[in-house]
């Protein structure tokens, strides 16, 4: 099984040398319904790919199911609104936790209570919230399943079958960046499995899909900084991991107290940075190549030592 990680192409475009590096001949999967409406704006990403791409349209079939299929319309909709309820009460209590472990935090720096494991203990606070969002949201999606099985829709399984037919006659998947939250939707609308022995490239919302948990985090948005949160599971072909593309752009990597939260709230996972210019091959064991620059539980940048 290989899968490449690609820092974001915007700037400095890496998916040709890594598609180069498989030495695989053969047409090229593409899902990029994180693209969302422009999803067939392509040129660049064709040349890309040596004119090898097969689009498979993920989006563009999820608008046709939505106007086709009217009882999962109507759960969809229904479900978007007890997520954005969920979403809203998640949100306020990370909110408060997290204004108290960083005043724990700044309590302990100054020489007060450290050996108390407050900063520890508030920390498993957020890590409890975190899990209570999930387990939350896996019940959401079991309503939405039983309310409009979508094993039963004829337009779902339609799409379905074309999907994995033109998945069948590919030889590498590339998956690129985009809205996270509609690409997740789509590959679990159409249950896109990845076959193991195909590779895959992916880059910024697409490398994040491949993982367990997809984290939502931007210190550094036009409106000031937004919290962390856990947006949902991913596809898991990839163990272990964090995905943290435009880190440089997106995280106060010089704050040491603010990252250190970060690090230990994932501890369980590598905090993977992926700036512009990274390629990261994940061997077999799902081990990170060395040179892999991971936030460290201290809040500093450390790199991935050679085994």
């Amino acid at each position: 099984m290989r899968t490449i990680l690609l820092g974001p192409q915007r700037f400095q475009v890496t998916a040709p040398a890594a598609l180069r590096s498989l030495g695989v001949d053969g047409p090229v999967a593409t899902i990029n319904s994180g693209w969302e409406e422009r999803e067939d704006v392509v040129e660049e990403l064709d040349a890309a790919l040596d004119g090898r791409a097969v689009h498979l349209r993920l989006h563009h079939r999820m608008e046709d199911v939505l106007a086709k299929d009217p009882t999962f319309a109507a759960s969809a909709l229904a479900f978007r609104d007890r997520h954005d309820d969920l979403l809203t009460s998640y949100r306020l209590r990370l909110h408060h936790a997290l204004d108290g472990v960083y005043a724990v935090q700044r309590r302990a720096a100054a020489g007060h209570g450290r050996s108390f494991g407050a900063v520890d203990d508030a920390i498993e606070g957020l890590r409890a919230i975190d899990q209570w969002y999930l387990r939350t949201l896996r019940v959401l999606y079991e309503d939405m399943r039983e309310v409009a099985p979508l094993e039963s829709s004829g337009v779902i399984g339609w799409h379905r079958g074309e999907i994995e037919a033109l998945l069948s006659r590919c030889a590498v998947l590339v998956m690129p960046g985009g809205h996270v939250g509609t690409l997740l939707r789509t590959l679990r609308l159409f249950a896109v499995e990845i076959p193991e022995a195909m590779p895959v490239i992916a880059w910024s919302a697409g490398a994040m899909a491949l993982t367990e948990r997809v984290v939502l985090f931007h210190d550094l948005g036009p409106e000031g900084a937004s919290e962390t949160e856990v947006h949902d599971a991913g596809l898991g072909r990839i163990k272990g991991f964090i995905a943290l593309p435009h880190a440089r752009r997106r995280l106060l990597l010089d704050d040491k107290a603010r990252c250190s939260v970060f690090a230990r709230r994932f501890m369980e996972r590598h905090c993977v940075l992926l700036d512009d210019g990274v390629i990261l091959e994940i061997d077999a064991a799902g081990a990170l190549p060395a040179g892999a620059r991971v936030l460290g539980l201290d809040g500093a940048i450390h790199e991935v030592q050679p085994r």
